[in-house]
């Protein structure tokens, strides 16, 4: 089949992706903040919480390898089916979880079920989206998934409220991943809503997609070593800066004393601004070039960061943990969508997956060892120390994308000639 623009309609997209999507996104935000509460009710000290929040995006990494083979093996419906079942069954756990050893387990294999569900969306989008609608399709859909990040928390909070137990929130992820298993369950075939392109292969478009980005993912890196050693390092700290807030302010939260329905409101607020600046994130890059959304970001993400680290013994502890919030939420929303920009930019455009599959993979790579790094560090020295270290880790970012987009991504075009290999 081929794909007819004229024919499509936004309408049809929303129960095979963009519902599914928000159910989904909706669990995971609610139950971000909550993991590392959750984790010092059952013993952890603040390391050991961090390491165990961190396990949902170790997960995310570790499913970046096979999820590519399963979405081109079974399909892209199947995939997130099978996905939110998984999730399902880990949250499950989590939510009757006796131990923190149980509690990480399951927090992975939510990760790692999350990164499934990502790509076979990913990839129904590419096979069932008409080229002529598919960027804003994206866009659309990124939004979505913001969206559910921010309503989580503050769905987190009620729960809290209600319930009077910080575990309970699980059930809201359960909850999601049911209502996202059954709208895939019982949405129409999609070969007769939509027209998609297959493939010479005889895969559709966008299985076949995610089938060239899972092979030869390490050669992939190796061939493109010049571009993600530099780049690719900015890149992989931006995802890094960002994933620690996600284990950072949680963690702030339980050390200074905030109670858990707060916690979960506050973080929802920094998070409902860094949903509501995603558009004009887009327009900044699209306008002045990537260099201007990515660098107020690092800059911001930084030196927001430093100044948490140093505000632990002021007199009004909460006040600035709020405010903080607040900031990090404006300086993470600035940067939205600088990491899929810059790799389309980036990408061979006649062949452009293996290199986004290796591209993904340094970016996740990034967001996989930041919480490793500050449970580290915070065993080792404080949980300040730790917030610190990762926001001079942002300015070295910021410095980093400064040296090299306008080498690799020049003009606000973002790809105004070839790309150096080293």
């Amino acid at each position: 089949m081929t794909n007819n623009a004229e024919s499509f309609r936004w309408g049809s997209l929303a129960f095979p992706v963009l519902l599914p999507t928000l159910a989904f996104s909706i669990g995971e935000g609610a139950i971000i903040p909550i993991i590392p509460i959750v984790a010092s009710a059952l013993g952890a000290d603040l390391a050991l919480a961090g390491l165990i929040t961190g396990m949902l995006l170790v997960g995310q990494l570790v499913g970046d390898i096979p999820s590519g083979w399963v979405v081109s093996r079974i399909g892209e419906r199947p995939s997130m089916i099978a996905a939110a079942a998984l999730s399902i069954a880990a949250v499950g756990i989590a939510a009757i979880s006796p131990s923190t050893f149980v509690l990480g387990i399951a927090v992975f294999l939510v990760g790692l079920s999350a990164a499934v569900f990502a790509l076979a969306r990913h990839a129904f989008m590419t096979s069932f989206v008409p080229f002529s609608h598919r960027a804003r399709a994206l866009a659309t859909l990124g939004g979505i998934f913001r969206l559910g990040l921010f309503i989580g928390p503050f769905v987190a909070a009620g729960v809290i409220a209600v319930f009077h137990s910080s575990q309970a929130v699980f059930w809201v992820h359960v909850v999601g991943c049911t209502l996202a298993a059954l709208l895939l369950v019982f949405m129409p075939d999609p070969e007769t809503v939509f027209a998609s392109r297959v493939a010479p292969s005889g895969l559709r478009e966008g299985e076949e997609l995610v089938a060239k980005e899972a092979t030869g993912l390490f050669r992939t890196i190796v061939d493109n070593g010049g571009v993600l050693l530099r780049l690719g390092t900015g890149s992989a700290i931006v995802q890094a800066v960002r994933a620690s807030r996600q284990v950072i302010l949680p963690l702030w939260a339980v050390n200074i004393g905030v109670s858990e329905t707060s916690t979960a409101l506050i973080i929802g607020i920094g998070g409902a601004l860094d949903f509501a600046l995603f558009y004009a994130s887009g327009q900044v890059m699209d306008r002045w070039g990537r260099l201007a959304s990515a660098l107020p970001s690092l800059l911001g993400l930084g030196v927001g960061l430093i100044v948490l680290a140093v505000s632990h013994d002021f007199a009004a502890a909460s006040v600035w943990f709020v405010v903080l919030t607040v900031f990090l939420g404006i300086a993470s929303g600035i940067g939205s969508g600088i990491l899929m920009t810059l790799g389309a930019d980036l990408a061979d455009k006649s062949n452009p997956a293996p290199f986004l599959g290796a591209w993904r993979f340094t970016n996740d790579a990034g967001g996989a060892a930041s919480p490793l790094a500050i449970a580290g560090l915070t065993a080792l020295v404080s949980l300040p120390f730790a917030t610190g270290v990762m926001g001079g880790l942002g300015l070295l970012g910021a410095w980093i994308m400064w040296r090299y987009i306008p080498r690799y991504a020049p003009g606000p075009d973002g790809n105004s000639g070839p790309r150096p290999r080293s």
